[in-house]
């Protein structure tokens, strides 16, 4: 073979490799998955213009007779557009609000200056790492002093935000728990009993971790005539995929308010009732998580949808806790995942929605 001839093969399988090359990329783009679910927020004109000095905010706050509401938000965040078109639509939670609170939106992953109490300096994202932040919407409820007297993680739907309102606005914390204040303001149980679901482990309940085999648990905390409890088990609970990864985990069903006995983690008799005010349980449904050594890592205290569920599970069963703390970062990588392999991701959908519906 002449060099003439060797180098226009060698040009020949360069243009071969680059074409191949292209021809992946073109296809693994044909093959992407969609992304569906996330919306866009326009959040109230009358929130506060804040220059982010949480001290000169909670002072002003005080000399007009409120408190401050600091809630954390991020772009396209369904959660955070059901707060506004839920909750803050209804005009007499809006009143509330105006009257009691200086609402400050802070963005989770945003680089304004914050400066805290202590006079530190910081980004958004800075603070709310530092607070551990993992949903959005979360909120902060801080006093007169700058000490938050509630933390609400995640959406929860307009009655159950009102209580907490007031519960902040009246200065309850000086009188009661919140958990105590939610059970005494909600609708008595007047019947019915727990929803069962199959992979749920039955009494006695010993959740002790032994030998090198130890299954990671999850508790559910429920309780009688919930509503919400209801939506979790018809419109989530169903899905199979959500199944298959729940039955990997040591799962029980407690109703918070009962007597029914059991062997925490750690070791402690206890009840459930008991247990779940050591928790800080403060409603139903909640969902702690533990790993397979009985280390709390996760809960679900709010209303969530078929993908944040299964990632609030997957991200225990993985060990992605170990690598990553931000359990949003968790979600995003996990979605680009299954877009990557060529399924469709729809952050805001039950088991009875086909993927996509707006």
């Amino acid at each position: 073979m002449t060099s003439h001839s060797m180098h226009w093969h060698t040009f020949l399988k360069w243009i071969t490799c680059v074409l191949i090359v292209f021809a992946g990329f073109a296809n693994a783009a044909e093959k992407q998955g969609a992304y569906y679910g996330g919306k866009a927020t326009e959040y109230p004109v009358w929130f506060k213009e804040s220059f982010l000095n949480l001290k000169d905010d909670i002072a002003e706050a005080r000399s007009n007779n409120k408190r401050v509401m600091i809630l954390f938000t991020q772009d396209n965040c369904p959660y955070c557009h059901a707060l506004v078109e839920r909750n803050l639509s209804q005009q007499d939670i809006e009143t509330y609000l105006k009257k009691n609170f200086d609402v400050i939106a802070i963005n989770m992953w945003g680089d304004r200056e914050v400066v805290a109490l202590d006079h530190q300096r910081m980004t958004e994202k800075q603070f709310a790492a530092s607070l551990k932040v993992q949903y959005t919407p979360s909120i902060l409820f801080l006093d007169e002093a700058g000490q938050t007297v509630l933390r609400l993680n995640g959406f929860i739907p307009p009655a159950r935000f009102k209580t907490a309102l007031e519960f902040v606005a009246q200065g309850k914390e000086k009188e009661t728990s919140y958990r105590d204040y939610v059970a005494a303001h909600q609708p008595p149980e007047t019947g019915g009993e727990l929803i069962d679901e199959s992979f749920f482990k039955r009494p006695p309940f010993d959740l002790t971790r032994k030998g090198g085999k130890a299954r990671p648990i999850a508790v559910f905390f429920e309780q009688r005539d919930c509503p919400s409890c209801a939506e979790l088990h018809a419109r989530v609970l169903p899905d199979k995929e959500t199944r298959n990864i729940i039955a990997q985990f040591d799962t029980i069903q407690l109703n918070m308010w009962s007597g029914t006995p059991l062997i925490t983690p750690q070791g402690k008799t206890t009840t459930a009732r008991e247990w779940a005010k050591e928790l800080d349980i403060k409603y139903a449904p909640s969902i702690v998580v533990f790993n397979e050594k009985g280390k709390e890592i996760i809960r679900s205290e709010a209303f969530f949808k078929l993908f944040h569920t299964q990632g609030i599970f997957t991200y225990v069963l993985s060990g992605a806790y170990l690598k990553e703390p931000s359990f949003q970062r968790y979600l995003s990588a996990r979605a680009e995942h299954f877009r990557e392999q060529g399924r469709d991701v729809d952050i805001w959908r039950m088991a009875d929605e086909p993927v996509g519906k707006k």
